[in-house]
């Protein structure tokens, strides 16, 4: 598939400077439509820095990031709505008391009709397999169910992007099995999915594209099997296929 004519995101020198500390300095990406990107880097890498800044929740230094071809401090109402993003901590971006209020909560606030809301509900819970759970509070779902609720929101949201930190942090093996089943179905569906991980071993079958992120700088970027063929140790990252065959048997799913 030929992603290189629609690119949803384009990074040009992005800078990030904190109090003592520089995340970003001269950052260059392309992110294309329709791609499922797996950016991989240890803790600290700068991974989840670089998600926030794409959605708009943190401002660069310097440089810029354009969203569709216009510089994103102009298309933030419409990010909201395209970009969706799940958290590592899946609790944190869950505000309703059951299962369809969650899912109800970001089309409500785009004040959306109600016959809408219903059709974005229902298709929500039915592919991501939550119908059952409707009216179940979330605290008493599993780790899987949970982030499975915080990807049914953003689609109900009509996201046509989807960034996820760190998806398999603190999950057993049948919630790292939900979890890769949803970015399955995303690329499936044609959706835009930014995976952001240092555990390759469960996803990376799935990637179109592996990204290497270190000390803020990207090491590598392109084919997963050529990436791995030249991995460097001080990136942080580990080969997965010293227990698989290739790049493309490294899932859990």
């Amino acid at each position: 598939m030929d992603f290189q004519k629609k690119v949803l995101f384009r990074v040009e020198s992005l800078c990030k400077k904190f109090p003592g500390f520089e995340a970003f300095a001269g950052l260059d990406l392309e992110i294309f439509e329709g791609q499922c990107l797996v950016i991989a880097g240890a803790n600290g890498s700068g991974k989840t820095v670089l998600m926030k800044m794409l959605a708009g929740l943190l401002e660069p230094s310097g440089g810029e990031i354009f969203f569709k071809g216009l510089p994103l401090a102009q298309c933030i109402p419409r990010l909201r709505t395209s970009l969706g993003i799940v958290f590592q901590d899946a609790d944190a971006q869950i505000v309703g008391e059951t299962v369809e209020e969650d899912i109800c909560f970001g089309p409500e606030n785009l004040k959306l009709p109600r016959e809408e809301i219903k059709r974005r509900l229902d298709e929500a819970l039915r592919s991501l397999e939550l119908e059952g759970k409707k009216d179940f509070p979330p605290r008493r779902l599993s780790g899987g169910e949970k982030r499975r609720l915080a990807v049914a929101g953003v689609l109900a949201m009509g996201a046509e992007a989807v960034i996820m930190d760190e998806p398999f942090a603190n999950l057993d093996w049948p919630g790292v099995v939900q979890v890769l089943k949803i970015i399955k179905d995303l690329k499936t569906a044609g959706k835009t999915v930014i995976v952001l991980t240092h555990e390759l071993e469960k996803v990376l079958a799935f990637a179109d594209r592996l990204v290497i992120l270190s000390e803020g700088k990207i090491r590598a970027d392109g084919e997963a099997e050529k990436i791995l063929d030249a991995l460097d140790p001080a990136w942080g990252v580990r080969d997965p296929r010293k227990t698989y065959r290739s790049a493309g048997d490294c899932s859990w799913l």
